[in-house]
């Protein structure tokens, strides 16, 4: 089955064709700039990328110009629009609606946009790509597949804060969880690695990109992650704080005169590693600043391991041990300083790696020392691929 996935953000819209039988990619792309002036970059794979200009209204002009360039007789990748079996869509936020992906209905739209109020900024646009595949493609099936179903398996010990009960059963204040398809797909792939049963695998998986999480999955469920109500929460990042003291947001309104507002975009945008380093918050950019001795991104680096190191002993105490540990997205798979700095000083837990297998960058492997008795995996992240056959086990259901 050839699966469309689709990822829609406010002004943008990321596609894949998947072909579910040898989980191949047909083609890939972006649209840019939708509502504004608009533009296509179309890759068939192992092919040129293609870009288009054109104007796009909105996403159902946007899915139109992607069905077009699928098809279209020069770098087009299928025949007709009849050979996509389903389209799978990215959505950010189910709330406790769903623990799983679901077939697109009415009942399940309604839903999503309920939850608008936990992702004001991405459920929209994930509503709004939906209806324009609906009307652009009468009759394929339709799949929503969250980011945050993986994590619906916490126990409430692990997903409730300690404020008055009434204000979660009121206004659904809990934690959430986010990249559950990346921590899904990597759990699952570790074990194939390891050769065991999921089921039978502790496994700390650590999604570490410019946005990040860490994720306690005990036999193939998801028992905690590090983000909670909002991304906002867990490990420092690459412009948002992570953790704080809750009390800092009231201290800083009455001393630097921020609003609620501002001090949101304070905590989300201008923080993390860019707001300690002064720099960037893309970790290459740190890198070459500590090369050049800067101390700022040093600590920022530092700050950074730390944060993610603590999570190892939080994780391996809530599930009674941990057999291996995952590293994933952009600088999980690619800094390799930072997988040496957070497993160093890990030996008295079984984790020690191997420095020539750690120096590699982007490859699916095993950087574990040969001694080691907790596995360390480096494995790259595929959300696509697990919405794509997401969406393939339930049409065919």
């Amino acid at each position: 089955m050839k699966v469309l996935v689709i990822n829609a953000g406010s002004s943008s819209l990321k596609y894949q064709l998947i072909n579910t039988d040898d989980n191949s990619v047909i083609a890939k792309g972006l649209c840019e700039r939708i509502g504004i002036d608009g533009a296509l970059k179309h890759q068939p794979t192992g092919k040129d990328e293609v870009k288009i200009n054109c104007e796009m209204k909105d996403h159902s002009d946007a899915i139109k110009f992607v069905v077009d360039a699928l098809i279209d007789p020069n770098h087009g990748v299928i025949a007709s629009m009849s050979e996509i079996g389903a389209v799978g869509h990215r959505v950010v936020h189910g709330g406790e609606y769903f623990s799983e992906s679901v077939i697109i209905d009415d009942s399940v739209k309604k839903a999503i946009e309920s939850c608008i109020d936990l992702a004001p900024l991405h459920n929209p646009a994930n509503l709004t790509g939906i209806t324009a595949c609906e009307a652009i493609m009468p009759g394929v099936p339709q799949v929503a597949v969250f980011d945050t179903a993986f994590h619906q398996t916490m126990p409430p010990e692990a997903y409730l804060y300690a404020i008055p009960y009434d204000l979660y059963t009121k206004h659904h204040i809990r934690k959430y969880g986010f990249h559950g398809t990346s921590h899904k797909y990597v759990a699952g792939r570790a074990a194939a690695m390891l050769g065991k049963p999921i089921e039978d695998l502790k496994i700390i998986t650590f999604h570490l990109g410019n946005g990040a999480s860490i994720t306690a999955v005990d036999g193939g469920k998801s028992i905690d992650t590090s983000m909670g109500f909002t991304p906002l929460a867990g490990v420092i990042m690459g412009t948002r704080s992570g953790i704080i003291d809750p009390a800092i947001v009231s201290f800083l309104m009455e001393k630097e005169g921020m609003s609620i507002k501002e001090v949101d975009s304070l905590l989300n945008k201008q923080s993390g590693v860019y707001g300690i380093s002064g720099v960037s918050s893309d970790f290459r950019d740190i890198d070459a600043a500590i090369a050049a001795g800067n101390e700022r991104a040093q600590l920022a680096l530092d700050m950074f391991v730390y944060s993610v190191k603590r999570y190892i002993g939080f994780y391996a105490c809530a599930m009674n041990g941990v057999d291996a540990i995952v590293f994933t997205a952009g600088v999980g798979e690619n800094n390799c300083l930072a997988r040496k700095m957070i497993t160093d000083g890990m030996g008295f837990m079984g984790i020690e790696i191997d420095a020539e297998k750690n120096a590699k960058r982007g490859e699916e492997l095993d950087i574990s020392a040969p001694n080691a008795k907790v596995r360390t995996l480096v494995i790259p992240t595929n959300e696509e691929l697990t919405i794509a056959l997401d969406t393939k086990a339930l049409v065919q259901k």
